[in-house]
């Protein structure tokens, strides 16, 4: 049969559509359902758009990607050849499920929800004094798989007293204190931070005036703030803070002389004779299935972990004036969320199961260039954290751990002074990029240098002096502790040129890990 050109893209998403259903619905988990109608649905858009999506990307392609995405580092060298070996058709999904049963996902989804939740960690010391008790209460919950409502019930919930907030406190137990501690305890900066980061919403847009783009008015972003009046304030030696008035959930718009009291974004008002708090009724309200906000912002922060761009972009700003690229989709990924009892764990498999999440990042055809259609992998700089643990994995380096400090997971100083040079204020992970600096760092800095020297480096050491490996498997172990790859035969017919060029010497394959260490590659994630 004669294919048309402009028939050529329909035929491909048609046979997209097939391939994703090929099982019987009553023999998919719910989220092989859902992984399916994802599927789907991005699917239609490409037909609408005439979009010709990338081919699937490779085992190991895949492998490095879901290894970044879930547990925020490359995977192990062995971990590379075990894949890659393993004929099993189903063993993407396996990796996804052992991914998600590792502490390193605890971690990785500790430091992507902290970094959310409070952001002033990065140049603030009041804030980070108090990441200690933080962490820990963050990374338990995950641990045990906490639902995303529980934890937010218990952040907005928690009962505070002056000392909670003060300046530099230091938590002897964990304790989501530190939320109130970033913010100074002030009620504008709590309701800005909580109507981002739970409804998806910049009503902070409107707190000197009304939105000039969007619904919010003023009264509306005080009378949320309303909600946060009681929080004790952090001692600041300053006049500055609102005015809060002696009434429970009423609050004085500053330099007006104006009081306006605690009100739902949906106009309701709280309930001044509730046997609730006034944050237990904010919380009910965030949480309350029918609130429209709560589980898109939710999912929509996920699909961007995944995807590198939300379904909403920027992912905090749900609004008129910027839809969603995928309607559908994000309703259905909603309303799947709240179905599973907002479970972390079942989103990522349901999303990393897509065919979408799993295609090439290589482009292959012009109709793949718009990110926001989803036709191929998104090629994203990696986070500091990331970059950090994919090179501690590459080069066997161990971080320390201070049994005397047990809520303490940031003592590693060369950890934090790396984090530090590397830190990043891009908003999305698409639009990270490099500075001198931290070129300059991965090339002569302290860490890399000793990671790459022959006896400082127990990954480049344990190659070298393995009596077992010639020329070329060496270069392939190489390959695979940075890149999580083979070599392609160009590459490593070069390579064993160069190598044996110089005798084979420690120092030639030295030279190597350092290249690859600094190459584009290791610092991406495609």
């Amino acid at each position: 049969m004669l294919i048309l050109p402009w028939q050529a893209a329909g035929l491909v998403v048609a046979i997209f559509c097939v391939a994703v259903s090929v099982f019987a619905a009553d023999e998919l988990s719910p989220e092989q359902k859902l992984s399916r109608r994802i599927d789907e649905l991005i699917a239609a858009e490409w037909a609408t758009h005439d979009v010709t999506p990338a081919p699937l990307a490779d085992d190991a392609e895949f492998l490095r990607r879901a290894s970044l995405d879930l547990c925020g580092k490359i995977p192990a060298a062995s971990t590379v050849r075990d894949f890659l070996s393993d004929p099993a058709p189903d063993k993407r999904e396996r990796l996804v499920e052992k991914l998600l049963a590792s502490p390193g996902y605890v971690i990785h989804a500790t430091h992507l929800w902290r970094a959310a939740m409070i952001p002033e960690a990065q140049n603030e010391m009041a804030a980070r004094a108090a990441l200690p008790g933080f962490e820990a209460w963050l990374r338990s919950r995950i641990a045990e798989n906490r639902n995303y409502a529980e934890i937010v019930d218990e952040v907005l919930t928690l009962p505070l007293d002056q000392g909670d907030v003060s300046p530099f406190a230091q938590p002897d137990r964990p304790t989501p204190a530190a939320f109130y501690v970033a913010k100074e305890g002030k009620p504008e900066a709590l309701a800005a931070a909580s109507a981002r980061l739970f409804l998806g919403v910049r009503i902070d847009c409107a707190e000197c005036h009304d939105h000039p783009f969007d619904v919010w008015k003023r009264d509306q972003f005080w009378q949320l703030a309303a909600f946060f009046a009681e929080v004790p304030a952090a001692p600041d030696g300053t006049d500055s803070l609102p005015k809060k008035e002696g009434v429970p959930g009423t609050i004085r718009i500053p330099e007006t002389e104006r009081t306006v009291s605690a009100t739902f974004l949906d106009g309701q008002p709280a309930g001044s004779n509730s046997e609730e708090d006034i944050r237990s009724q904010l919380a009910r309200w965030i949480l309350s299935p029918n609130n429209p906000y709560f589980a898109k912002a939710a999912v929509n922060r996920l699909w961007a972990n995944f995807f590198g761009l939300g379904l909403v972009e920027p992912m905090d700003d749900f609004s008129r004036s910027n839809p969603p690229s995928h309607p559908e989709l994000l309703e259905e990924l909603a309303l799947a969320f709240q179905k599973s009892n907002y479970d972390f764990r079942f989103l990522a498999r349901a999303i990393a199961g897509t065919q979408a999440y799993q295609l090439s990042s290589r482009q292959t055809h012009p109709s793949q260039r718009d990110a926001r259609l989803f036709a191929k992998g998104a090629v994203r700089g990696l986070s500091p954290e990331q970059i950090f643990d994919s090179l501690a994995q590459a080069v066997g380096y161990q971080q320390p751990f201070d049994p005397e400090q047990p809520l303490n997971f940031n003592n590693d100083a060369v950890r934090q002074e790396f984090l530090a040079t590397f830190e990043n204020t891009a908003e999305g992970s698409l639009d990270r990029s490099s500075t001198i600096l931290q070129a300059l760092t991965l090339m002569n800095g302290r860490f890399v240098q000793n990671a790459t020297g022959v006896e400082e480096s127990r990954t480049l050491s344990a190659v070298i002096d393995a009596p077992f490996l010639n020329d070329g498997e060496k270069i392939d172990a190489l390959y695979l502790s940075t890149l999580s790859r083979l070599p392609t035969v160009i590459e490593k017919e070069h390579l064993l040129k160069a190598v044996q060029a110089r005798s084979s010497s420690p120092d030639a394959f030295a030279d190597l890990f350092w290249v690859l260490l600094n190459s584009a590659e290791f610092l991406l994630n495609h």
